[in-house]
This record gives C-alpha cells, sequence and structure tokens, in this order.
C-alpha cells in the first residue's frame, strides 16, 4: 500500500469514528431531553382531549346561561322601572284628578252665583244700601272665593277670547261676521270654560269670526339697519 492510500485509509477510519463519537452524543441529548419530558409531564395534571372537550362544552354552556340570566334581569329591571313610573304617573293623576267630578258641580255653583250678580243692574248695586248692599257684597265675595279654592286645587279657565277655535277645549254656539280677525277666531265669550291639569272639565262655549283672512299675515321683515 502505498504512503497515499495509507493516509485516505486512515483519514476514512478516523471520520467514521469521529461519526460514531457525534452520533452517540446526539442519541444522549435525545434521550436526555426525552427524559426531562416525561418528568415536566408528570408534575402537571393534564387531561385526555375528551375530557377537555366535556369542560368546554360546560364552559360554553355557563357562559349562555350566565348570558341569559343577564338578560333576563335587566329585562326584569326595566319592567320595574317602567312599573314604577306607571305607578307614580297613575298616582299622580288620581292626586290631580280626583277632584274632577266635585270641581265639575262646583262650576255649576259658581255659575248660578255669576248670574245673579249679572241680574242686578250696574245702578242697582253703586246705589244699593242696607240689606241689598250685603246681599251683593256677600254673593261677590262667595264666587270670589269659590274660584280662588278651584284654581288652588288646579282648576283654571281656559283662555278662549281672541284665540283660535280649538274644538278640544271650545264649543262653537255661532258664527259671527267679521272681515277684521283671521276666520276661527274666538270672538267673544259665552260662558268660561274650565280644564283641570290637561283635562278639559268643560269647554268655553265661544262665538267665532267667519269671513276674514283665512291665515294671519306673516309678519313684516325688519328693515336692515
Amino acid at each position: 500500500m502505498t504512503a497515499n492510500n495509507r493516509f485516505l485509509d486512515d483519514l476514512s477510519k478516523l471520520m467514521t469514528n469521529a461519526m460514531g463519537v457525534a452520533q452517540g452524543a446526539k442519541d444522549e441529548a435525545q434521550t436526555a431531553f426525552n427524559g426531562w419530558i416525561d418528568r415536566w409531564l408528570a408534575e402537571r395534571d393534564f387531561v385526555t382531549r375528551e375530557e377537555f372537550e366535556a369542560v368546554r362544552e360546560m364552559a360554553i354552556k355557563a357562559r349562555s346561561e350566565n348570558a341569559e340570566l343577564r338578560d333576563r334581569l335587566l329585562r326584569n329591571a326595566a319592567e320595574m322601572e317602567n312599573l314604577r313610573k306607571r305607578t307614580e304617573r297613575e298616582v299622580n293623576d288620581t292626586r290631580i284628578y280626583a277632584i274632577a267630578g266635585f270641581a265639575r258641580d262646583m262650576l255649576v255653583a259658581t255659575d248660578n252665583l255669576s248670574r245673579a250678580l249679572m241680574v242686578v243692574p250696574s245702578e242697582a248695586r253703586e246705589t244699593a244700601d242696607g240689606t241689598l248692599k250685603s246681599l251683593i257684597e256677600g254673593i261677590e265675595m262667595t264666587e270670589h272665593e269659590m274660584q280662588r279654592l278651584l284654581q288652588k286645587h288646579g282648576v283654571k279657565p281656559i283662555e278662549a277670547e281672541g284665540e283660535k277655535f280649538d274644538p278640544h277645549r271650545h264649543q262653537a254656539m255661532f258664527e259671527v261676521p267679521d272681515t277684521s280677525v283671521t276666520e276661527g277666531t274666538v270672538v267673544q265669550v259665552l260662558q268660561t270654560g274650565y280644564a283641570i291639569g290637561e283635562r278639559v272639565l268643560r269647554p268655553a262655549m265661544v262665538g267665532v269670526a267667519k269671513g276674514g283672512p283665512k291665515k294671519a299675515p306673516a309678519p313684516e321683515p325688519a328693515p336692515d339697519a
């Protein structure tokens, strides 16, 4: 064997030995790593795939039930709030309108007192003395006091004269030819109407203008400065 062949043979053996050592070191390292993995897994309580899916389904169901209970709680809270507002409104309406029937009857008595004063001529009132004067003053004081008590309890007269006719608050008794005001304007009040809160106890009996312009003229724009 020549020197060159011998060198190549020795080099081949050296490389074979080196590869064997490297492979052994690799296997040893792999064995050590696998042992570390086994110890790490043994220290933890892992579940199987089936158990994991079962726990996941339970979590999803619990989340859904929690959302449903929350929605139900919110709905109940909203219903309770609506019930509270409705009850409060009904109590308030009862407080305001409880005397509606009594007030309506009182208006009849007030009207009778007003009519009693109207039949007495103004001259007779000015010249009255003694018993007649006391009687007239007593009727006036009683009528004023009844009006005050009605307003104290929320019964107020309905504005009518000069207002646009409102069928919900006014009762038209006749029409008055009048071209000086907008058609549909109340120009005469025969009997005062009254309301309590937003409810009409009785509408005002009125006369309504006819023959005037359909709409009130628009205000002229102000001249430029």
